[in-house]
């Protein structure tokens, strides 16, 4: 009966969890399509294919990962309502929205939202007109820049915490994360040699070979967060996930 009505709280934890956030990103998103946009533009569409130039906010990693976060906790807040959350001593099989949730978790949200957090905060550490020049402070609010930079990593942490993703092969991993950065880098080269525009200030003042060092950095940056999420993983859910198949093992 206690472990029924504690599985029963946890389930309405990580409802109430991820509805919040779902909630939350979906308004600060409606708010940066809608609000920050371009003056000349006759409608939101066109803001945000055109603003800041050829691209508009689709030449930005953070307007992607915005995106995709809130995609993954609306996709959170359907598993729990209609999905399965199967733990590691759990039985039964994952449900494919559960399984499509941990893949995601696993090879996209996880990696690429620490490598935004990361990235972003360790560039404005050192010279913020690198990456966020001072002028967007009259533009972008600062609880918007928050969501977008700063609170991507508690949620993804206590969302960690609360839920048990179910990691794929490394190989599957790497492969996703690292067609997904290459996409991406393949974009941003062409704007910057279509348009003329280099989507990161730093990248415009980095000599040539100061870029592929920089590039090539980015990418085992890539690596090493989705092992750090493989890692935080196994820490939280190691044990249970060792007890579960040891008495697996002893029933067979």
């Amino acid at each position: 009966m206690g472990f029924s009505v504690n599985m029963g709280t946890m389930a309405v934890v990580k409802l109430v969890f991820h509805l919040s956030v779902w909630i939350l990103l979906s308004y600060s998103l409606y708010v940066n399509v809608t609000e920050i946009r371009a003056e000349d533009a006759p409608d939101v569409l066109t803001s945000i294919l055109t603003i800041d130039g050829f691209g508009g906010k689709f030449k930005y990693l953070t307007f992607w990962y915005f995106i995709i976060q809130t995609v993954y906790f609306g996709l959170c807040v359907a598993n729990d309502l209609c999905g399965s959350n199967v733990r590691p001593s759990g039985r039964g099989e994952r449900c494919r929205l559960q399984r499509w949730r941990d893949n995601f978790l696993a090879t996209v949200v996880f990696p690429l939202g620490m490598f935004v957090v990361l990235t972003f905060w360790g560039i404005y550490a050192i010279d913020r007109e690198l990456v966020y020049p001072k002028a967007l402070d009259k533009v972008i609010p600062s609880w918007l820049n928050h969501i977008m930079h700063t609170t991507i990593l508690p949620f993804l942490l206590v969302d960690k915490f609360l839920v048990y993703h179910q990691y794929p092969s490394r190989k599957t991993g790497f492969v996703t994360i690292m067609s997904l950065a290459l996409l991406y880098l393949t974009w941003i080269l062409w704007v910057a040699y279509y348009a003329n525009i280099w989507v990161y200030p730093i990248l415009k003042v980095l000599q040539p070979h100061q870029k592929v060092v920089f590039i090539l950095a980015m990418l085992v940056l890539f690596v090493f967060l989705y092992l750090l999420g493989e890692f935080i993983n196994k820490t939280i859910w190691g044990e249970e996930r060792s007890h579960a198949q040891k008495k697996k093992k002893k029933s067979s």
